[in-house]
């Protein structure tokens, strides 16, 4: 089994798996594999028609999510072998609650299993996000109509619009002490990246401008025909609902044929999980890291 870093031309490889397994864990959008295999050693393998990927997310030991097979049990036996060979432990991460299932079946009592509560996704049907219906949705629309009584607009991102969000973007960094946080530095650099690559990623996004001014942009990608993942949501917090809006409008405009919308995890950020559970997931996906015994 031969390891690599992911690079661009890698995509159909990936999607032709994420198309075929429909997984709807954020992790495994191709977007998320390539941009942030830097920081967290991302390496794959296509072995014997199934796909291996390993990272180091949560431990300096390699780490590999569930095996894209058919046969997964056979999948998971190869990695055994595979990190008895290379005398490490084997761990798994992004296990879903069906994915531990099936292992708890092929390998009674191997694994161990810890839930990362950090690294839930939070998903949404498409239709609430956009017509905020409800009681629950009261304050959102209060927010939008609050916003709309100034002139505005949506326009999709197209490489003719892409340098007014990075000119906003980086007024949003100064605004949030970017320079004094390493972990929004690093996403900073892959919010770059997006924008570099944005056609050859497929990547679609929006734009709000409030009276001609962009105060808002989000971008994300399809995971399957079924799932579109958000990946970045821009917005500035002194503009009484740019967040509700760009919400609401990138899902309406750019992604309303998906039936689930994943929003990403909120990384144990307090202001952000509480943000994501106010509008109200269908799913909130459990994720458990899972590691052989002994």
């Amino acid at each position: 089994m031969d390891f690599k870093k992911p690079t661009l031309q890698d995509k159909d490889l990936f999607l032709k798996y994420l198309k075929q397994d429909k997984r709807m864990g954020c992790e495994y959008a191709f977007t998320n594999i390539l941009l942030w295999s830097e920081k967290y050693n991302v390496t794959f393998c296509e072995y014997e028609d199934m796909l291996f990927l390993g990272s180091c997310i949560d431990t300096d030991d390699m780490a590999f999510a569930y095996p894209f097979a058919k046969d997964s049990k056979k999948a998971i036996n190869i990695l055994k072998d595979y990190c008895k060979n290379q005398n490490r432990p084997l761990y798994l991460y992004g296990i879903s609650e069906e994915m531990k299932s099936e292992l708890e079946e092929n390998f009674k009592d191997q694994f161990e299993f810890e839930e990362k509560r950090n690294s839930f996704d939070y998903i949404y049907n498409s239709t609430d996000l956009i017509e905020l219906k409800g009681k629950k949705y009261h304050s959102k629309r209060n927010h939008i109509n609050k916003f709309m009584e100034k002139e505005w607009s949506y326009e999709k991102i197209t490489k003719d619009n892409i340098d007014d969000c990075l000119k906003m973007n980086e007024i949003w960094c100064i605004e949030n002490d970017v320079a004094n946080d390493k972990s929004k530095q690093d996403e900073q650099e892959v919010v770059k990246n997006s924008f570099k690559y944005f056609e050859e990623l497929g990547l679609v996004g929006g734009i709000i401008r409030q009276e001609g001014k962009v105060v808002a942009f989000s971008f994300g990608e399809e995971i399957n025909d079924e799932l579109f993942v958000v990946h970045v949501e821009k917005a500035f917090a002194s503009v009484q609902g740019a967040y509700p809006i760009i919400n609401q409008q990138l899902v309406k405009n750019e992604a309303s044929q998906y039936k689930y919308i994943n929003r990403e995890e909120d990384l144990g950020i307090e202001g952000l999980r509480k943000a994501k559970l106010s509008y109200k997931p269908a799913i909130l996906l459990t994720k458990y890291e899972a590691v052989l015994k002994g």
